[in-house]
């Protein structure tokens, strides 16, 4: 567990330097790094990220070439490819944290509470695997009582959905759940905020005291 800590230490502090105006990426992905890599690499984390152009994952935690293994799908979902990469990346890697990154005003989440509160008529059947993903996640909101403004419903949604792919991780793929039981893998929700450029780490974060 120590491993996964610091590497979840390390994101932090990244994205504080990114969120304050002061990264040092700019230094991370020179000649001579680029260089370092070509024999293998070994990532720190893996980021299960969304596909939104306004979130990627190195830029918003200011690290740079082959320190993180990124898998992007839009809403963050737990495709069976996603779960897959995932896999390898702790198998093949090394890398014993692995962050859901979902992030404020999700375009994929509107789509899917659009769905449900009023289906289209004809949608991709590409994009609908995505949607009936994160369905799930939003049904239960629309369903309790009253529903809550639109903004509100999105903010929940967005983060019922993030823990369900970090929930699904951790117990809908035998070889992580064995790697979490075994040989200290972490898996935790995160959400990053468009306004203000700072990743709220939310979900699955053990005690310091659990980790020592």
């Amino acid at each position: 567990m120590h491993r996964a800590i610091a590497a979840l230490h390390r994101l932090q502090e990244g994205n504080d330097r990114f969120a304050s105006g002061e990264p040092l990426s700019v230094n991370l992905a020179c000649e001579e790094r680029r260089a370092e890599l070509v024999g293998g690499q070994e990532p720190f984390a893996v980021i299960l990220g969304c596909s939104d152009s306004r979130v990627p994952a190195e830029i918003v935690f200011d690290q740079g070439l082959g320190d993180l293994f990124v898998i992007r799908v839009a809403g963050n979902v737990t495709a069976p490819s996603g779960v897959g990469s995932v896999e390898f990346a702790v198998e093949n890697c090394g890398t014993r944290l692995i962050v859901v990154l979902g992030h404020s005003d999700c375009g994929a989440v509107k789509a899917t509470i659009d769905q449900l509160v009023q289906p289209p008529e004809s949608r991709s059947k590409n994009l609908e695997s995505i949607v009936n993903r994160i369905s799930p996640s939003a049904q239960p909101f629309l369903e309790d009582g009253t529903p809550p403004n639109q903004d509100e419903l999105v903010e929940k949604v967005v983060r019922a959905n993030i823990r369900s792919s970090a929930n699904h991780l951790r117990h809908g793929s035998p070889i992580l759940e064995d790697w979490v039981e075994k040989d200290g893998l972490l898996i935790v929700g995160a959400e990053y905020s468009l306004a203000t450029g700072k990743v709220d780490f939310f979900d699955g974060i053990p005690d310091i005291s659990e980790s020592s």
